[in-house]
């Protein structure tokens, strides 16, 4: 093998989810590709390593200080709904049924994995909350092990705040899926079906 082909399938290697044989097929791909493409294609990756930020009010990935989501003056600023991950924000958005503003933790506590409470973004969704504004937090967190762990931590800090309705989105979806790959049918009957959680 070329060596500058097997250099080329150990980059994409190390991508999640793309194994040695994906990982030649898109090296392959990429020589029936006309030269200026994929320089472009390559251009846009690195710029947007580079250049992507996180919003500075939800933690989604921006261009700005704050995310189109969180400059939309028609959004219902008293509603949260709190994900773990940009694809799960995403994954909700598509559904076109969620009209308030996002929290996107960046995970969820796993010791096992060394993650704890303060490596999220957990203290930012509490102090919004404190802010007096907020009247709804829906938790869309996934069913795995991790994410009830999250779920029940984040729903301890806001017994703090009585007033403030807590919600999760319906279990349409199944234990331990994640959000980022469920269909958008199933994620609009899961916000649409949510239940308020008693705070204990």
């Amino acid at each position: 093998m070329s060596k500058l082909l097997q250099d080329a399938v150990s980059e994409f290697s190390k991508l999640p989810g793309v194994g040695r044989r994906t990982a030649l097929r898109l090296a392959m791909h990429l020589l029936k590709m006309d030269v200026a493409a994929v320089e472009q294609m390559a251009g846009s990756i690195a710029r947007f390593r580079r250049d992507v930020r996180h919003c500075e009010v939800c933690n989604n990935l921006s261009d700005e200080a704050r995310c189109p989501i969180c400059q939309n003056p028609e959004r219902d600023r008293s509603t949260i709904c709190v994900v773990e991950q940009v694809g799960d924000l995403m994954s909700i958005e598509n559904t076109r049924q969620y009209k308030g503003l996002y929290h996107v933790l960046g995970g969820v506590i796993s010791p096992m994995q060394g993650v704890g409470p303060s490596d999220l973004k957990i203290d930012m969704l509490i102090d919004k909350v404190a802010s007096g504004t907020v009247r709804e937090v829906i938790l869309a967190i996934s069913t795995s092990v991790e994410g009830e762990t999250t779920l029940f931590y984040i729903m301890n800090r806001l017994k703090a705040f009585p007033t403030v309705k807590v919600s999760t989105i319906a279990r349409g979806i199944g234990f331990g899926d994640e959000l980022e790959y469920v269909d958008e049918l199933t994620i609009t009957h899961a916000l649409l079906n949510r239940r308020e959680v008693e705070h204990p």
